[in-house]
């Protein structure tokens, strides 16, 4: 599908909308007008200054048939800034388009016009600046399309978060390490992980887990030089349980070496996969100071596991899931996906009510997105996959499941080409939330990352809101170039340098 931009180059936002109604089209951009003749599937957007006012419209060609819409707007010079005329020049396209689709197609995004990845930010940011909440929901409502489903489902995130990001201290940070291996990788995956028995991974695991130790020793030398005060430790992946007993404990050892673990508020471990989950490791994370644990079943359905790759039941999961309790373990989140290729809406309902029978503290509903699995999908079938809103039915059902149960959303986050435009949202029961899913979710805490695909954020420390440094993204290019790695983490120095400078200057003035 080709998209045309005439009079504006508002590429973004407009190809998000085009995203929510089809997952999976590749599209061209032209900034020009089509050609009469032509009789592919297109969108045309455009801005026209007439006089003093803009003229704003929207055509769309499908299956030769075309729908238009148009709104002329105030000229420019209304405007408090050429930013704002341009964000309402922008929004307006947005809804029209929109409208166009959801008529065509039958389907209505919950989230409407909204694309970003952190909505219940705007409602915090529109709560500091004073505004009602009634005055936010409305301007959401009607101005961005948000559905009322949805919007009682930010607002209470947002109340749940409030008492949390209170209490965040500024020269606080968390520590993120990267275990990037998994015992194979399932079909839906977007993230950097390889499977265990590729030889890529088998002949250096125990490389990466001894140059792993050297970061996080660096790492604590580091933020002791900066005076950070550690709040948090979360070790994901991939499955860092993939790794053996021995490993990982290596892993946890080093942390312990070089950190305060005792005086953490919360400490995580991804348990992950059933098939990866033995007594000898949970004790392992037990005794390392862990205090979470996750036990990510993704479905309760046999057949959906075997679908989507996973090399293990249901009942391994319920298993693993009693183990951990054994150990220890009173503080677990688990995993469901909703929109899994094979699940159904009845099956989906199965695997979160046997979900909330086990009792978990926390239970994290993800959409499954499909920018990685496109080979699930067959382009030719994504419209009536999209018009069925199977996914969006599985999430509604979860929201009132969930709270009715006593667990409310803490956190909640949107991915790039999500079924449906849907959300991953983190249910947990009172003071059982994790801190550092809010906290990595906002971005309002520092983040110090260790291993392959780990990004560190330092955030309020420099010049910039938020500085990055990356890590390499793979294991072998980690391992090959780790020099390099440590090297970049002395540029945390310079970060907090030149921020700390700036403080001084503006003071000065």
């Amino acid at each position: 599908m080709t998209i045309y931009f005439n009079g504006q180059q508002f590429k973004y936002e407009l190809e998000g909308i085009c995203k929510l109604f089809f997952p999976v089209v590749r599209f061209e951009h032209r900034f020009e007008e089509p050609v009469a003749s032509e009789e592919h599937d297109y969108v045309l957007t455009c801005r026209d200054v007439q006089g003093e006012n803009t003229h704003l419209s929207v055509t769309v060609c499908l299956d030769g048939e075309k729908t238009a819409r148009e709104e002329t707007i105030a000229p420019e010079i209304s405007f408090g800034s050429l930013r704002e005329y341009d964000q309402e020049c922008e929004r307006v396209l947005c809804v029209m388009l929109y409208r166009i689709l959801e008529e065509r197609l039958g389907v209505s995004p919950r989230w409407g016009i909204l694309t970003g990845v952190r909505p219940v930010n705007i409602i915090q940011r529109e709560r500091k600046a004073g505004k009602p909440d009634e005055e936010i929901r409305a301007g959401l409502h009607d101005r961005f399309l948000v559905s009322d489903e949805k919007l009682d489902l930010a607002f209470l995130t947002a109340d749940t978060q409030e008492p949390m990001l209170k209490e965040l201290k500024p020269d606080s940070f968390s520590l993120y390490i990267a275990i990037p291996f998994c015992v194979s990788r399932c079909s839906y995956c977007s993230f950097v992980s390889h499977a265990i028995t590729s030889r890529k991974a088998t002949d250096k695991i125990d490389e990466y887990v001894t140059l792993l130790c050297r970061e996080i020793e660096k790492t604590a030398q580091v933020a002791k030089d900066e005076h950070l005060s550690l709040d948090t430790i979360y070790v994901g992946g991939g499955t860092p349980t993939a790794l053996s007993a021995e490993q990982l404990k290596r892993v946890l050892d080093a942390v312990a070496a070089y950190f305060d673990v005792p005086h953490v508020r919360e400490y995580t471990v991804e348990a992950g996969r059933a098939d990866t989950i033995t007594r000898e490791k949970l004790m392992v994370i037990k005794e390392a100071g862990a205090t979470r644990v996750s036990i990510n079943p993704q479905t309760f359905e046999d057949a959906v596991l075997q679908k989507i790759g996973r090399k293990h039941t249901a009942q391994d999961v319920v298993d693993s899931y009693e183990l951990a309790k054994e150990c220890g373990f009173t503080m677990i989140n688990m995993d469901l996906i909703a929109g899994l290729p094979g699940d159904t809406y009845e099956g989906f309902c199965r695997s979160l009510d046997r979900a909330v029978s086990l009792d978990p503290a926390n239970i994290t509903v993800h959409t499954l997105s499909i920018k990685r699995s496109a080979d699930l999908f067959f382009e030719t079938s994504m419209r009536d996959y999209v018009k069925s809103d199977m996914t969006g039915r599985m999430t509604a059902y979860a929201q009132k499941t969930l709270i009715n149960a006593g667990y409310f959303p803490y956190y909640l986050y949107r991915q790039k080409n999500t079924v449906g435009n849907l959300e991953n949202v983190g249910y947990a029961k009172k003071h059982t939330e994790s801190l550092y899913n809010i906290y990595i979710m906002d971005e309002i805490q520092t983040i110090l990352a260790c291993g392959a695909g780990g990004v560190t954020k330092l955030v309020g420390l420099g010049t910039e809101p938020i500085s990055r440094i990356f890590n390499y993204k793979y294991h072998f290019e980690y391992i090959d170039r780790f020099e390099e790695i440590l090297s970049r983490k002395d540029r945390i120095y310079d970060i907090c340098r030149e921020g700390r400078e700036q403080q001084s200057k503006r003071q000065l003035d």
